[in-house]
């Protein structure tokens, strides 16, 4: 397979987490820097929104309104005319802080979190993914799951598939009419604990490793790995296909996750790379 040889977006950021391709631009947190920046494929960015409590995943609901997790008091906001209002509150179902996060067609937005506090050593515990309705109803959809992260749905809407980080596999789930999930399979063991993902036209993942050095690999379903990225120094935390005819990588890389360890701008960035097979579904 032709070697890929990726080129840099920005690379002044704190730690880039949940990218989205929305309105010709990639949208994405800069966690610790507590802001949702949006980047055009030319490098030019905008603050959209700041996030006192750590933004994480992103998405839209059907009226354009963005959705942003907010990590460490575990809601999920939503952006108003007139600023962020919560859309959710997750703190009495989610174990640790949130994270990733997927929204369907509807405006369903399905939440993981952390399960337990992985920066400081403690046990790990199983946990669930969260589903908040468009009316703020809030229910547990999943459990029993090792560190609940990346998830992509499938183009018909009809399967879910998230990325369980202490698992290091691909979990997949039908999605019933009213949200709930079902019919739970694994969809890929990995030799890597998967971060962020994003889901192509063949179906096949591309794969975020953290790691250290970490990187990116396209895995198909049953594991077999088609593609891999390899980083020397960093680790990769989240990717997602974009661009014009979203045949972009773009790849969220960063020294450090844990923020004690981050000494600012410069710990994160994203590169791009041209890939032959498109991306679908969602994000």
């Amino acid at each position: 397979m032709p070697e890929l040889s990726p080129n840099v977006l920005l690379d002044d950021l704190m730690f880039p987490e949940g990218p989205r391709w929305h309105e010709d631009r990639l949208w994405f947190s800069d966690m610790h820097a507590h802001e949702v920046v949006a980047v055009d494929m030319a490098g030019v960015r905008e603050t959209i929104v700041d996030v006192p409590n750590q933004p994480s995943g992103l998405g839209w609901l059907p009226d354009g309104r963005l959705l942003v997790v907010s990590m460490t008091d575990r809601k999920l906001m939503r952006q108003d005319p007139n600023g962020l209002v919560e859309a959710g509150d997750l703190s009495g179902l989610a174990a640790f802080h949130c994270n990733d996060m997927v929204v369907d067609s509807l405006g369903r937005a399905y939440v993981g979190n952390f399960g337990s506090d992985i920066f400081t050593g403690a046990e790990a515990k199983p946990t669930n993914v969260v589903m908040v309705t468009p009316q703020g109803e809030v229910r547990s959809v999943a459990d029993d799951l090792e560190f609940p992260n990346g998830t992509v749905i499938t183009p018909d809407g009809g399967t879910m598939i998230v990325a369980e980080t202490r698992g290091r596999r691909l979990t997949a789930f039908d999605i019933e009419s009213g949200g709930s999930l079902s019919g739970r399979r694994v969809w890929a063991e990995l030799d890597v604990p998967p971060d962020g993902i994003c889901l192509d036209a063949e179906g096949c993942i591309w794969v975020a490793a953290p790691g250290n050095p970490g990187g990116f690999v396209r895995v198909a379903e049953g594991g077999e790995v088609r593609q891999r990225i390899d980083l020397t120094e960093r680790g990769g935390f989240a990717c997602m296909l974009g661009g014009p005819d979203r045949r972009t990588l773009f790849m969220l890389e960063a020294f450090a996750s844990n923020p004690d360890r981050i000494r600012g701008a410069g710990n994160g960035r994203i590169r791009t790379v041209r890939v032959d097979v498109p991306g679908a579904g969602w994000p």
